[in-house]
């Protein structure tokens, strides 16, 4: 086993000698959400220098970077006699430079600043018939990539290489959380994103996961397989009927008339097996379906509305089959239950916790990461937040 810990500054120097000394780490990374980590330290004078506000954590496992951003958490601080005796521990929590973009807003106007944005209650900001990477690297781009306005640029962001992937759509947003204006481009492509640091470059990436269900499979009779959960269940909601058009509070002459709507219907096709269930969703602000927003919003809705088999699961590294080797986040894989049903569904999560006395392990969470993780209620406020953000922007 060989991880390194590392500190820098927002402009990725390297501050001080690596980190020796620490006892636990854990470290999350995620498919289209931050990275969670953290890591326990001795408090010794030298290390607590380095955990200060604005500065990154950096880990870097068998020569190759892990993870690296911002400490969300920098100091966490115990001593006691009995169990901390000298100068006590220190517990870091960290995330990947995603957390950074996360930070952010969509503006209707990224051009200008908050308040020099226009005053018009139904302005958003439109970018139409191009494709899902092209629309997710524009947004990070010019909210807090090096298009974005000086104020908030993220200190050495810069766009990756562009792949090609996607499908020609629009999106439309204003004021939302700029990763869910993001994934909301990815959800009908199954697009991931991601950063990663290259040498002084935090570099902004779309990437299109791989259906590896043929190689990448886990079983106990494999080996690779910890831990298996599995549900079927009902959907939630077999159609998805979007409700678009014009801001209902819109005053006349402002543009098109008030109080307009437009309807489209998305289906799953569950109703065949199960039975209809209708699910309002809230798109006003978005006029037409022309550049197929509405199509997208239903899309979405449905990934979490309709889930006909769920398995939550957890694997663990062999010599065959390795995470960020034969597989990566957002790829689809295998599962083999017990029973001898097989299951395909996408890497969620991929972690690493190590200890100077036990080594490493590192395991990938597959399928409904809420079932494993115990998250589903921050999911539902999430969704809640969105929701009501993108009500509330308008």
């Amino acid at each position: 086993m060989s991880v390194e810990l590392l500190v820098t500054d927002r402009n990725l120097n390297v501050l001080g000698d690596p980190i020796a000394g620490w006892t636990k780490i854990n470290c999350d990374l995620n498919f289209n959400t931050p990275a969670a980590g953290s890591v326990t330290l001795p408090a010794r004078p030298e290390v607590m220098q380095l955990l200060q506000p604005g500065n990154r954590m950096v880990v870097i496992r068998d020569g190759g970077l892990w993870c690296a951003g911002p400490m969300e958490e920098p100091q966490n601080y115990a001593w006691d006699l009995g169990q901390n005796a000298g100068v006590g521990t220190v517990t870091v929590a960290f995330s990947d430079d995603l957390a950074r973009v996360a930070g952010y807003l969509t503006y209707p106007n990224p051009a200008v600043a908050f308040a020099s944005q226009t005053t018009a209650a139904d302005a958003v900001r439109q970018i139409t018939a191009t494709n899902s990477e092209t629309i997710i690297r524009t947004l990070v781009n010019e909210n807090c990539g090096p298009g974005a306005l000086t104020v908030r640029r993220i200190e050495h962001l810069v766009l990756d290489d562009v792949v090609g992937v996607g499908t020609n759509r629009s999106v439309s947003t204003r004021f939302e959380p700029l990763l869910d204006a993001c994934r909301m481009a990815a959800a009908a492509d199954g697009l991931g994103f991601r950063t990663r640091q290259v040498g002084d470059e935090i570099r902004f990436g779309v990437y299109q996961p791989v259906d590896r269900t043929g190689t990448a499979r886990f079983s106990a009779g494999l080996g690779n397989l910890r831990q298996l959960a599995f549900t079927m269940a009902a959907p939630l909601a077999t159609s998805e009927l979007v409700q678009g058009g014009n801001d209902p509070a819109q005053a006349a002459g402002e543009g098109d008339p008030p109080n307009v709507r437009v309807y489209v219907e998305v289906t799953s096709g569950a109703a065949d097996d199960w039975y209809r269930v209708e699910k309002l969703i809230e798109e006003t602000g978005t006029e037409d379906d022309s550049g197929g927003e509405l199509t997208q919003a239903g899309t979405l809705a449905l990934g979490t509305d309709n889930p006909q088999a769920s398995v939550a699961t957890v694997t663990v590294d062999t010599d065959d089959l390795k995470a960020g080797r034969d597989y990566q986040l957002g790829d689809r894989v295998t599962v083999v239950l017990p029973t001898g049903l097989e299951v395909a569904d996408i890497v969620r999560t991929i972690r690493l916790e190590a200890t100077p006395n036990e080594g490493e392990l590192v395991t990938s969470v597959i399928g409904d990461s809420d079932k494993t993780t115990t998250t589903a209620t921050v999911r539902t406020v999430r969704d809640l937040a969105r929701r009501l953000g993108r009500l509330e922007a308008r």
